[in-house]
């Protein structure tokens, strides 16, 4: 039996080879009838063309548009890279192998499809991670400095870097093997040999890859979002008119963009939570891959992990105003979509209140150095019998309203 996959369905393939002869045999075999196989296909082929259109749309979006290059969307753009060769290089063959339990695709493929699914679901976790720390960063610290185009490559090559290394193993381990003439792409690990258990090193190995993937991750953005949802929706917004306008605006746009981060985060760990649950219940049970519809639900639990990797284009879409402008562009081919021009200017020129706020700025920085030196250095008297500078709360509003913000 082999160990954890993270998206490999050699343990359930091996299954029906755990009985040779008997009835059991006979329940356990991976057979189904041609129009379930056909079923599931149309299903799985429906998953993996959203999932590319829309991922690759996406790419298209920010890296098209100097406008949508932001340390953020960069991370983002990972994201949807890594969905995008998920559903590409993983779900089609891993789905073939479980439907029809054996494996077509030769030796280096499956060392490659042992290694990279862990790669890219790791990196899709932590480029969530990273827009989180980004987002807490910008809203709760505004005044430290924003992460440069070069601080940002980096950070996501350290991704890709322990992506790769914590992968290595099941890459390693992967090998060919032949089962009453059948072909198996599994994961033999060191203890398996000569052994009837399944704990050990995999075991551990099992565990530790699902905290760093999905528990430790989510944990981190869950305390980040929570953070800055509280800070977000409890500010008060004290000073004149003028500045409660500008930085309610600032405001509104935060909390647009930290809803649609924080629903991209809920459905991945929605789609993710019963593929790990099946793999941590197979690492000390392993009899649940004998039951008779264990197919199936391998199947439909793969579906629905997979599935993640096509939501987050949809969701951007329907919650932010400039991709959804960037899809209008994207598809203005079809005659069901029509694009403006209003549409382009979204995603390449600032917006109306962008506009107005940096011309009334400099009116305003203007009128300020004309000031004399006693309304520059005005004190007010508070209750309490302190000195509390007039323009120190407009200064704070005025810095929070120079930041770029473009989501």
């Amino acid at each position: 039996m082999s160990t954890f996959s993270i998206l490999n369905a050699s343990n359930v393939s091996q299954t029906d080879s755990l009985e040779d002869s008997g009835n059991w045999t006979a329940v356990t075999q991976f057979t189904q009838p041609g129009w379930q196989i056909a079923l599931w296909a149309i299903t799985y082929s429906f998953i993996v063309i959203t999932s590319i259109v829309g991922n690759v749309t996406i790419i298209w979006i920010i890296l098209a548009h100097r406008r949508m290059r932001t340390a953020t969307n960069y991370f983002i753009v990972n994201l949807a890279l890594s969905d995008l060769l998920m559903s590409t290089f993983n779900t089609i063959f891993n789905f073939i192998y479980a439907s029809h339990n054996v494996w077509y695709f030769g030796e280096e493929f499956c060392r490659f499809q042992n290694w990279f699914p862990i790669t890219a679901m790791f990196v899709s976790i932590y480029s969530m991670t990273a827009v989180a720390a980004e987002r807490y960063v910008a809203i709760i610290h505004p005044f430290k400095p924003r992460l440069s185009a070069g601080s940002t490559r980096v950070i996501i090559g350290i991704i890709w870097l322990v992506a790769f290394g914590l992968a290595f193993p099941q890459c390693f381990y992967a090998e060919i093997t032949t089962d009453n003439g059948t072909t198996k792409c599994i994961v033999v690990w060191p203890d398996d040999v000569g052994s009837n258990t399944d704990q050990g090193g995999k075991a551990t190995y099992h565990i530790a890859v699902i905290m760093l993937i999905y528990l430790l991750p989510l944990m981190v953005m869950f305390v980040a979002y929570s953070i800055i949802g509280i800070t977000l929706w409890s500010n008060a917004v004290p000073g004149n008119h003028l500045n409660r306008v500008r930085y309610e605006h600032q405001v509104n746009a935060k909390k647009k963009f930290v809803k649609t981060m924080v629903v991209v985060v809920i459905i991945f760990a929605v789609c993710w939570l019963p593929y790990h649950i099946y793999f941590i219940l197979g690492s000390f049970k392993e009899d649940i891959y004998q039951q008779k519809y264990i197919q199936q639900v391998y199947l439909a639990i793969f579906l629905l992990a997979m599935s993640s990797t096509m939501y987050n284009p949809i969701i951007y879409c329907c919650l932010n105003q400039r991709f959804r402008s960037g899809f209008k562009l994207a598809f203005r081919w079809c005659p069901c979509i029509k694009a403006t021009e209003k549409d382009k200017l979204k995603l390449t020129s600032p917006s109306l209140y962008q506009t107005t706020h940096r011309k009334s700025r400099t009116t305003s920085f203007n009128t300020e150095a004309q000031l004399n030196e006693k309304e520059k250095t005005s004190f007010t008297l508070t209750q309490n019998g302190s000195l509390r500078c007039c323009h120190c709360t407009d200064f704070y509003y005025l810095y929070q309203n120079t930041m770029s913000f473009s989501y």
